[in-house]
């Protein structure tokens, strides 16, 4: 992580959500962690705008573009797979490094070449969409190797901010689950990935699982001609990123023990499993990098039991940057997560709102993924239960969003009592945009 001036960098901070009071015997301590990063020197910053050194975060963006076969068909889907990353250079900040990646069984270095990244001027920007006219499609996919090679890229430049934007339309074919899943293991925390599946013949697990490992965002974009602009808020948002490799550190107090940590908004990420110890009784817990944003955390911390009226700590929410020299950068930011027990009943069995709320989000997310898995493999009655429970979730919770994209898979008879219907025909662009989507979140009305 490079050193950043105080001018440049967000102030974060943190508030803590929660009902601390427990009945005599309880033990688990639900929390809503709401994390907010504000005044960043760089955000809003027109587009193409140049920084005198220093001011803007030093950043590296490695494009990796499907090359294979099936891009051919339709012929538009390559045109309007080069004219998005036309777009998306343009879209690069004077002094950015970058390098794009055509990927088929293979990986080729498109722009620069020689193992190196360019910097974003613009005669680099001429040269880069010069060279995307040589695109052409023919190959299978092996994902696992435009890693690899974007890895070792963007390692090559001494930048801050670390990212990929990598499109596929098509499943990755030409390795094994098990290369796919060792290179994202050696990519994780390297830099991060924003993925992208252009058309209907692509697998959504292998899209959202590659963004979640690294961080990123997934989407799909069903019609090619909607990636310019898809490809050009994505790196918006990446020119927007300030700080990198933010983690969120947790200690708790001897006997307590943290059952699970996942992000809840925007969308619901599974952090539990990504724990880096961090000396006695903490550990970090990755969120990637930031710009001006706000992200919200459920942390579920099991304490041991106390008497009636004591009270204790939990838990304490701290931010840290890891530095190259192993010390850490801490954020300043610090929230408290506590338990108090209590005989009065009403004060221990109320569910805070911000509580309920995302456990009822990541309810909903959950339903979604079963029900598609059980539509796709033939139970249809499994699937209509939980895709109903989906549709009176996104009713209650007023996800708008995702209740619209249920609409197009089931016919919904009452939404309030997740009386649905299968529908008999449905698109494959909207099934697969009910499973790519399933994971965002609306934030609780505060």
């Amino acid at each position: 992580m490079a050193n950043f001036s105080k001018s440049n960098v967000p102030q974060f901070s943190v508030d803590v959500y929660q009902n601390e009071y427990l009945p005599d015997g309880g033990r688990e301590v639900n929390a809503i962690v709401t994390v907010t990063a504000t005044g960043g020197g760089t955000v809003g910053t027109a587009v193409g705008a140049s920084y005198a050194p220093g001011q803007g975060p030093s950043a590296g963006v490695a494009i990796m573009v499907d090359c294979s076969g099936s891009m051919d068909y339709p012929p538009t889907k390559m045109r309007n797979a080069r004219d998005a990353t036309a777009a998306a250079i343009d879209t690069l900040r004077d002094g950015t490094h970058f390098a794009v990646i055509g990927g088929t069984h293979v990986a080729k270095e498109v722009f620069p070449g020689g193992g190196r990244l360019a910097v974003a001027d613009r005669t680099t920007r001429e040269q880069a969409k010069q060279a995307l006219r040589k695109l052409s499609a023919g190959g299978g996919t092996a994902i696992g190797t435009w890693l690899r090679l974007a890895d070792r890229l963007l390692s090559s430049a001494d930048v801050g901010i670390r990212h990929g934007i990598l499109l596929t339309d098509g499943r990755n074919e030409h390795e094994a689950p098990e290369d796919l899943k060792a290179a994202l293991d050696s990519c994780a925390g390297r830099f991060t990935c924003d993925a992208r599946g252009v058309g209907t013949d692509w697998e959504v697990k292998e899209v959202t699982g590659i963004a979640s490992a690294l961080l990123g965002t997934a989407d799909i974009v069903a019609d090619p001609t909607g990636l310019a602009a898809d490809f050009t808020q994505m790196m918006e948002t990446a020119m927007g990123k300030e700080v990198a490799d933010v983690a969120l550190r947790l200690w708790t107090p001897v006997g307590t023990t943290i059952k699970f940590v996942k992000q809840v908004a925007p969308t619901v990420e599974e952090l539990t499993g990504r724990r880096t110890e961090a000396g006695p009784r903490a550990g970090d817990y990755p969120t990637g990098s930031w710009g001006d944003e706000s992200r919200d955390y459920h942390v579920c911390v099991e304490v041991p039991t106390a008497g009636l009226g004591q009270e204790m700590l939990a838990a304490r929410v701290s931010l840290i940057v890891p530095q190259p020299d192993g010390s850490v950068q801490n954020l300043g930011a610090q929230g408290l997560i506590r338990a108090v027990w209590t005989d009065d009943m009403v004060a221990s069995t109320s569910i805070n709102p911000q509580v309920a709320h995302y456990t009822g989000q990541a309810e909903l997310a959950q339903a979604i993924q079963q029900g598609l898995d059980l539509r796709k493999s033939g139970d249809m009655d499994g699937a209509t239960a939980k895709l109903g429970r989906a549709v009176q979730l996104a009713s209650a919770s007023g996800n708008a969003d995702t209740a619209k994209l249920l609409a197009k898979v089931v016919d919904v008879v009452d939404a309030a009592t997740g009386t649905v219907r299968l529908k008999a025909k449905v698109a494959e662009a909207d099934e697969m945009t009910l499973e790519t989507r399933s994971t965002k979140t609306v934030r609780v009305k505060k």
